[in-house]
């Protein structure tokens, strides 16, 4: 419990400091920027390491798992923020990651996913982890692309415009995003396919649709832009929606079991 208020106060100091940076137009890259959050993530991470190793014997919560994910959609924008833009961004992270830390321990909640699990079913988890947690930092780009494509439609100055990014660079880092995420997700479901026995099975077909329909659109996606060179809304939109998709792919039916149900 004192872990999580302490990780909780830690990603909450890290997001008011970025967000005091923005709105008074100074460098958010300090050295108690960079304190907090590695204590944050730090923090993070052994709490984690107790829920899979030290609780083996029990199972994940669904909260857990996006405790998981949150931390490596934390480590992956707390590295890229030393060379990419994303601090319009952090604030969000950071903030959400708290949240949830702190909700996964006050709401433990069913246990649904079995830790003690088969190496092959292991590798088809982790990859399914890596490929949302890549899809959902390109939804944070995407949502930043279409806030820059306001202002810039606006075209009016406000605090946040020395702090925004260069539009075609966000837009690069997104679609980096994007290829590498549908990457993971197509071996993510080339390993289910292999190494489940049914993945049509009743428990399982909500799960397979939904995340065939996420990789068909980002697919789509992908192939409209390097070969028609589609950018701008739709794809802002699509991306959006393909996370929505894998979302409930991945977090649906544990949402309807442990908290409508239960």
């Amino acid at each position: 419990m004192y872990l999580a208020m302490l990780c909780f106060a830690f990603y909450g100091l890290s997001a008011a400091i970025i967000v005091h940076g923005l709105f008074s137009q100074q460098v958010t890259h300090n050295r108690f920027l960079l304190i907090s959050t590695m204590a944050a993530i730090v923090i993070h991470g052994m709490i984690i390491i107790h829920v899979l190793f030290v609780e083996a014997d029990q199972s994940m919560s669904m909260l857990k798992v996006a405790s998981l994910v949150a931390w490596l959609i934390n480590v992956t924008m707390l590295i890229a923020s030393l060379k990419l833009p994303t601090s319009i961004l952090l604030p969000v992270v950071y903030s959400f990651s708290g949240l949830i830390v702190l909700l996964s321990d006050l709401m433990p909640g069913a246990h649904v996913v079995e830790v003690n699990m088969p190496p092959a079913l292991l590798v088809h988890i982790t990859l399914s982890l890596f490929a949302y947690a890549c899809l959902g930092i390109a939804v944070l780009y995407a949502i930043q692309l279409a806030y820059i494509n306001l202002r810039l439609k606006e075209k009016s100055a406000s605090l946040l415009d020395t702090s925004l990014p260069p539009l075609m660079v966000v837009e690069g880092i997104l679609f980096k995003l994007l290829l590498v995420g549908t990457v993971l997700l197509t071996l993510a479901l080339i390993s289910g396919f292999v190494f489940l026995e049914n993945m049509f099975a009743q428990e399982q077909a909500h799960k397979t649709l939904l995340s065939l329909l996420a990789w068909s659109l980002y697919a789509g996606i992908l192939i409209g832009h390097f070969r028609f060179g589609w950018r701008g809304k739709p794809v802002i939109t699509a991306t959006i929606i393909g996370s929505i998709l894998l979302t409930l792919a991945y977090f649906g039916s544990r949402f309807v079991r442990e908290v409508l149900i239960n």
